[in-house]
């Protein structure tokens, strides 16, 4: 485990020597084919026929026996959109695109831009912070629980029971830890069930909503597969509505002030914040990947690969392909995009998620570079990221004004 996580903090080098080699490269850490090239990525997130997305987020650690049966206590076990294909993939995709629309993202912005200004405000004298626990994870769960039509005073909790769940499943926990981050876990699915049952019975125009409707259509309860495969999307989409954004506001924050060159142009030319945003994106992206599962014998880039056979499609490694993004190890905000960035995916699993993310780290840059431009990094802290695929972030980001 410590071999994988340190790969995880700094997955590049292996990137970029992936990206020159011949053919794929077989990761052990991964136990996949890694997929490092932008046009290899861009192949098999168009051909989901070929490459399945059944298995995209294998966990690290299988949970034990006791943790186990904490679960069981718990409602879930659906099929979510994340590890579905073809037709039942359009199902369990279909009302995220209506709850994530240009339209329903537009109407939540004043929401946004409003609960940035609380959470920069409750800082912006004190002259320092700790910018993950004080904005950049408050933010995007204040946001997601907004839109799914969560009571303000249940989203510490929901969003509690969303981090244990990926904790269970990727992070090294003793017994003891894995039962408690299973009966969080447990508890979560049972709030997300009683307003999934509240939107059955008195429907509301919020996601939650949404996805009762499209998911468990019909009168009467909430009840059988159909409930487990709605408390699992939530449950999903809580935690990806969550941490993607996260981690994308800590990233970008950490690569702007690592350069006081780009902090200072931003601040001078606030017109450049949408391509800020698209830069983090690329040089770092949010999620650096999710595996694939090959459905045939194929070739790829050169190399057989057999029916069953795991690729993991990297985003991260595609945004640093020097043969797409000229000296794309740089952080450059001015920089001309030469090709659209896949940060976010592309094809039938790109992220319904992307725009509402891209507002809320442009908001929060409009924000802090008019009320904090001597923002910097604290001096004496070192940065770490955290030890995960699924989310790039800093798990601390210390600054000072």
């Amino acid at each position: 485990m410590d071999r994988l996580h340190a790969f995880y903090r700094d997955p590049y080098p292996v990137y970029a020597a992936a990206r020159q080699a011949p053919g794929l490269t077989f990761v052990p850490e991964l136990d996949a084919w890694l997929v490092a090239r932008h046009a290899d990525v861009l192949q098999v997130l168009s051909r989901p026929e070929d490459f399945s997305s059944a298995d995209a987020l294998r966990p690290d650690v299988v949970p034990g026996g006791a943790a186990l049966a904490e679960l069981a206590r718990g409602i879930g076990g659906g099929r979510i959109v994340l590890s579905a294909d073809g037709p039942e993939h359009r199902r369990l995709r279909r009302p995220l695109n209506r709850g994530l629309s240009p339209a329903r993202v537009s109407a939540a912005l004043p929401f946004i831009a409003g609960r940035a200004e609380a959470l920069v405000g409750a800082f912006a004298d004190a002259g320092e912070v700790e910018w993950m626990a004080a904005y950049a994870r408050p933010l995007p769960a204040e946001v997601i629980g907004h839109l799914l039509g969560l009571d303000p005073d249940d989203v510490p909790e929901a969003i509690g029971g969303a981090g244990h769940a990926e904790e269970l499943l990727f992070r090294p926990l003793d017994e003891e830890g894995q039962v408690a981050a299973a009966r969080r876990v447990a508890a979560l699915q049972h709030l997300l069930d009683g307003y999934a049952r509240s939107r059955k019975k008195e429907p509301r125009d919020d996601m939650t909503g949404e996805i009762v409707r499209a998911l468990a259509p019909g009168d009467g309860d909430l009840a059988g597969e159909a409930r487990g495969e709605v408390v699992s999307n939530l449950q999903n989409l809580l935690l990806a509505g969550h941490l993607t954004t996260t981690a994308l506001l800590g990233t970008a924050l950490l690569h702007l002030l690592r350069d006081r060159r780009q902090w200072e142009l931003l601040c001078e030319r606030p017109e450049l914040i949408p391509a800020a945003v698209e830069e983090a994106a690329r040089y770092d992206a949010p999620v650096q990947g999710f595996r694939r599962t090959v459905t045939r014998p194929l070739e790829l880039s050169g190399t057989g690969l057999r029916a069953g056979d795991a690729v993991f499609v990297s985003y991260g490694s595609a945004g640093r392909d020097e043969t797409v993004h000229a000296d794309a190890d740089r952080f450059d905000i001015t920089r001309a995009p030469a090709a659209r960035h896949l940060a976010f995916g592309h094809g039938p699993h790109g992220c319904p998620g992307s725009q509402l993310a891209r507002h809320q780290v442009r908001i929060t840059l409009e924000l802090i570079t008019r009320r904090l431009p001597g923002l910097r990094p604290a001096d004496g802290e070192p940065v770490t990221m955290a030890p995960t695929m699924i989310h790039r972030s800093p798990e601390r980001l210390p600054l000072v004004w």
